[in-house]
């Protein structure tokens, strides 16, 4: 029996990414040249969010990408599984942007690799920033998000998931003990 814990609810995501929103707008003095990029799936939801939230705040409707990795992925050899396609769709130039990418759970930090090796693929960006609502640790490449929803320490045999009403009718970080 596997055992869950919510650690972080409803309205927990909802301050964490106001939070995130502002600290954006502090870093970049604003919103020129800016422009977010969720990574598919959860990411791409909380890149929505965080463009209603910083629309709200600055007035300025920012120009929003969905990114897919799939092909991107390093352990893609690694399995016998045919890799499900999802769509990128990036509607704007990514040259000389600040491009804010936008993920749910930073890892092992190969996903992020993944993904800035797909954007690179675009266009050349003037710099490109993370933002991920959960970071519990555990990496295997020297990458580090720029803003934080929350650190969650974790073990290797637990696991985090991020549901979000888009997709899963609740909103909630849940971690549990896959050991169990």
């Amino acid at each position: 029996m596997e055992q869950k814990k919510v650690v972080m609810d409803a309205d927990g995501i909802d301050r964490s990414l106001t939070r995130i929103a502002y600290e954006i707008l502090e870093k970049n003095k604003g919103t020129d040249e800016l422009c977010l990029v969720g990574i598919r799936t959860g990411g791409v939801f909380l890149a929505e969010r965080l463009k209603k939230k910083l629309t709200k705040i600055e007035g300025v409707d920012l120009p929003i990408g969905i990114l897919d990795i799939t092909l991107y992925r390093d352990d893609l050899r690694l399995t016998n599984k045919k890799p499900l396609l999802g769509k990128t769709d990036i509607p704007f130039s990514l040259d000389n942007r600040k491009v804010v990418l936008v993920d749910d759970v930073l890892f092992t930090g190969r996903t992020i690799r993944a993904a800035m090796d797909a954007l690179i693929d675009f266009g050349r960006p003037k710099l490109i920033q993370l933002a991920v609502l959960i970071d519990r640790g555990h990496r295997e490449l020297p990458i580090r998000a720029d803003f934080v929803g929350r650190n969650l320490p974790s073990s290797l045999w637990e696991s985090v998931v991020v549901k979000l009403m888009e997709k899963n009718g609740v909103d909630e970080v849940v971690i549990q003990d896959d050991n169990q």
